[in-house]
């Protein structure tokens, strides 16, 4: 006895038609329309995540997705998604396998704003399940010794699609294009950063609130870094960092120091600007910053590795070794942040890096009406038909509040715009990529323009 059976597809239903072809008989038999949703899964709903749920919701909306955000607090995505019928809050512990493995199984597409350490249990999983992943943080070996098989598997995991790295690579590489396709040759390329408080809400003597995850304020820089300036590479310790930093003028803004910011050599390749005479990527600070951390840097402050004993452990006994670095400068800001206060500190801390984060957190936090601002500034010089010309884009984000910061903005928005265009197939590329190519560079830039993060250029 033979027996086919066919779909046919209409707007509202679907129509199962079976033909039997041993007795001739067609039945038809109309049933509700199957529908596959595209799900996005958003893991971490912290402090940077905020306008991308924003943006995800809408175009969920609009698109038809399943929008799954899962994080350690339920609570904290409700507030976000302010009960969206659009969402689905899900608790998870990220460290647990059978929970993750399971979620990650849901989704076609996965974001991770997890804390970096993190992303490889994540990338192992959607390369499993095959999944496409999109990250905001540093690509690390463990994700690049995932590279074959997440091209074998067809799929696309796009690494450093944030604010830094992320907009400034996207940014930088059009210009950078854009030079090479006229003949020019790049002799030097700088490229600041730096997440700050906006001037009306500019009321401490350290002239910064957290906007962004606390633990990487305190840990910042903790690596050191390399770069290159006038032909000489140069390495320096975390113990120099802060020290003496350069200043930069940015219009309206009045000057800005600038530390050097992690590794700038590794990205001269990817830059392809082997010949460049200079390549540096820095972070920003207002001029005092520098001069308070560096004191909390050499009095080792920020370690994170000794365990400390915190029975009767005053703030100011914890801080004793700082007195060697106070001056007239730093004085009013290590006591604006309680470093010389009698009182104990948390019971809870387990290093001295601990405690400075509690400091932080209480001290520099953003109030609800406070806005904070996101400067980037790319200084680059090339040569062309005999001339040297200099070209600067600035970019600068202000926030809405203490939770539509501009940090959150400049930071998920790529994440997201990026998640759509992969998902309405504009980004049909596979494999492991950071931003620097104009498949990816172009359409972003484009949207986020739109979202009112937009360059500013003049040639010098």
């Amino acid at each position: 006895m033979s027996h086919i059976s066919g779909l046919t597809f209409g707007t509202d239903r679907l129509h199962f038609i079976s033909i039997n072809l041993c007795f001739g008989h067609i039945k038809s038999v109309t049933l509700q329309k199957i529908i596959v949703l595209k799900t996005i899964l958003l893991l971490g709903a912290g402090k940077s995540a905020t306008v991308l749920i924003d943006y995800l919701l809408k175009e969920s909306e609009t698109n038809k997705w399943k929008f799954i955000i899962a994080d350690a607090n339920k609570e904290q995505i409700l507030l976000k998604t302010n009960n969206s019928p659009f969402a689905e809050a899900v608790q998870i512990d990220i460290t647990n396998n059978k929970q993750r493995e399971k979620i990650i199984q849901r989704a076609h597409l996965v974001i991770s704003m997890m804390p970096p350490a993190l992303h490889f249990l994540v990338a192992k999983d959607c390369v499993e399940y095959r999944k496409h992943l999109l990250t905001a943080s540093y690509l690390d070996n463990n994700i690049k010794s995932l590279r074959d098989e997440i091209a074998q598997r067809k799929l696309l995991f796009l690494c450093e699609i944030g604010l830094d790295p992320g907009i400034d690579h996207m940014s930088a590489m059009k210009i950078i294009d854009g030079i090479k396709a006229i003949g020019g040759t790049i002799r030097s390329f700088k490229s600041h950063c730096g997440g700050l408080v906006a001037p009306e809400s500019d009321d401490n003597p350290w002239h910064y609130k957290i906007s962004w995850n606390p633990r990487n304020v305190v840990m910042a820089g903790k690596g050191g870094a390399e770069y290159k300036l006038n032909n000489s590479v140069y390495h320096k310790g975390y113990d120099e960092l802060f020290k003496n930093c350069s200043q930069i003028n940015i219009e309206g803004l009045g000057n800005l120091a600038v530390y050097p910011n992690r590794d700038s050599l590794s990205y001269i390749p990817v830059y392809k600007l082997d010949k460049v005479d200079t390549f540096i990527r820095t972070t920003l600070r207002y001029p005092s910053f520098c001069e308070g951390w560096n004191a909390i840097v050499q009095a080792g402050l920020a370690n994170d590795v000794d365990e400390i004993n915190t029975t009767k452990l005053t703030f100011a006994k914890w801080s004793a070794a700082i007195i060697a670095f106070v001056n007239d400068n730093n004085k009013l800001m290590l006591q604006f942040l309680g470093l010389f206060d009698e009182t104990l500190v948390p019971a809870s801390a387990k290093t001295s890096a601990d405690v400075l984060q509690y400091l932080l957190e209480n001290k520099l936090a953003m109030q609800p009406s406070d806005k904070d601002m996101i400067v980037m500034l790319h200084e680059i010089e090339y040569a062309v038909s005999d001339k040297i010309i200099k070209i600067e884009s600035n970019l600068i984000v202000k926030g809405e509040d203490n939770l539509r910061t501009a940090m959150a903005k400049t930071v998920g928005l790529p994440l997201g715009i990026a998640a759509k265009l992969i998902l309405n197939g504009s980004i049909q590329l596979t494999g492991l990529y950071i931003p620097i190519i104009k498949e990816i560079y172009e359409p972003l830039l484009k949207e986020l323009e739109i979202n009112d993060i937009r360059f500013s250029e003049r040639h010098l």
